[in-house]
C-alpha cells in the first residue's frame, strides 16, 4: 500500500470523502456512458469510480482502493462541505492572499505545492460564501467544492502538498465564522439603456424583466452552481444582444456586476461571458479583460 493509499484511508476514517483528479487538478473526464446519460442521471449514486468530479468522492475503502488502482497518476482530493464536515480556507499568495493570524485560529493546515495554504476547519453549518470577506486572494471551499490533498504533487511546481504541523481539524473562531457568511443579497438594477429596438414577432416584450430574470438566477444560485448559472445567464443575455434588445456594453456591465456579487473572480466571469456569447454566435469584442 503506497503513501497515497494510506493518506486516502486516513482521510476517509475521519469522515472526509475523497476522490481523484487528473494531473492538472481538474476532474477526470466522464466515461462515454455518463457523458450521454442525460439530465436524469444521478451523479451522487453513479457507480463509476471517477465520473462527475467530486460526486465520486467516497469513504468506502474498497472503492478507494479500486479508484487508486485504476488511476495511479491521479491527484488525491477531498470533497469539502457538510458531507465531509469540512470548510477549507484557501489562501493563494499569487492573488494577494495572506494568513491572518488574528482571525484564523490554529487548525489542521496544508502547505500547498503552489506556496499557498489550506486551513481545514470543521464546517460551521449553514451557508458560506465563496470568498472570505475583506481578504483578497482567500477563497472558501465548502459545499460544491474540493481541495487537493497531500501527498499529491502540484502540477505546476512539481512540489508536494504536505501537512504542516499536527493540529487537529478545529472549529472556526466566531469572528471567522462571521466573515465566512454570504453577504446579504443585493438587487442588480438593469441599465436604463436595456430597451427593445425590435418590434413584431422578433421583439422582446419586456427586456428589463428578462434581464432581471437572468441576473436574478445568478444571484440566487447555490454555491457550486454559480459559475454554471452565470454561463447560462450569459447565453440568455447574448440572445438579447442579438435581438437588439440590449447593447453589448450594458450586457457586459450587468454580467460583471452579478458575477462579482456571486463571488466569482473577474477571470471566471469573463470566461463565462465569452463562452456564453460565443455559444450564441454573438461577437465578444469589447469584453473587459
Amino acid at each position: 500500500m503506497d503513501t497515497r493509499h494510506h493518506a486516502a484511508l486516513a482521510l476517509a476514517e475521519q469522515g472526509r470523502h475523497v476522490f481523484l483528479l487528473g494531473r492538472t487538478k481538474r476532474p477526470m473526464a466522464n466515461c462515454p456512458t455518463c457523458r450521454t446519460a442525460g439530465p436524469r442521471h444521478d451523479r451522487e449514486s453513479c457507480p463509476c469510480l471517477t465520473c462527475h468530479g467530486f460526486y465520486a468522492a467516497t469513504t468506502d475503502p474498497r472503492r478507494i482502493a479500486a479508484m487508486l488502482s485504476a488511476h495511479p497518476a491521479g491527484l488525491l482530493a477531498i470533497r469539502t462541505g457538510t458531507i465531509s464536515d469540512l470548510l477549507v480556507v484557501d489562501i493563494d499568495p499569487r492573488n494577494g492572499g495572506r494568513l491572518d493570524l488574528a482571525l484564523m485560529g490554529p487548525t489542521a493546515a496544508v502547505a500547498t505545492g503552489g506556496d499557498g495554504w489550506h486551513l481545514h476547519y470543521a464546517h460551521p453549518g449553514g451557508p458560506t460564501a465563496a470568498k472570505l470577506a475583506g481578504h483578497p486572494g482567500v477563497d472558501l471551499k465548502g459545499d460544491g467544492g474540493y481541495v487537493v490533498a497531500p501527498p499529491s504533487i502540484h502540477p505546476g511546481t512539481g512540489r508536494p502538498y504536505r501537512w504542516a504541523g499536527d493540529w487537529p481539524v478545529n472549529e472556526m473562531p466566531p469572528p471567522l465564522v462571521a466573515a465566512c457568511r454570504p453577504a446579504p443579497a443585493t438587487t442588480v438594477t438593469p441599465s436604463t439603456r436595456a430597451t427593445p429596438t425590435l418590434t413584431g414577432g422578433g421583439g422582446i416584450s419586456s427586456p428589463a424583466a428578462l434581464l432581471a430574470a437572468h441576473l436574478g438566477a445568478v444571484a440566487r444560485a447555490p454555491e457550486g452552481r454559480r459559475r454554471t448559472t452565470l454561463y447560462g445567464a450569459a447565453r440568455g443575455i447574448a440572445r438579447m444582444v442579438a435581438a437588439g434588445a440590449l447593447t453589448t456594453t450594458d450586457a457586459h456591465t450587468a454580467l460583471y456586476a452579478v458575477g462579482r456579487q456571486a463571488g466569482q473572480s473577474d477571470r471566471d466571469t469573463r470566461a463565462a461571458i465569452v463562452g456564453g456569447f460565443r455559444a450564441e454566435s454573438v461577437a465578444t469584442e469589447g469584453i473587459a479583460a
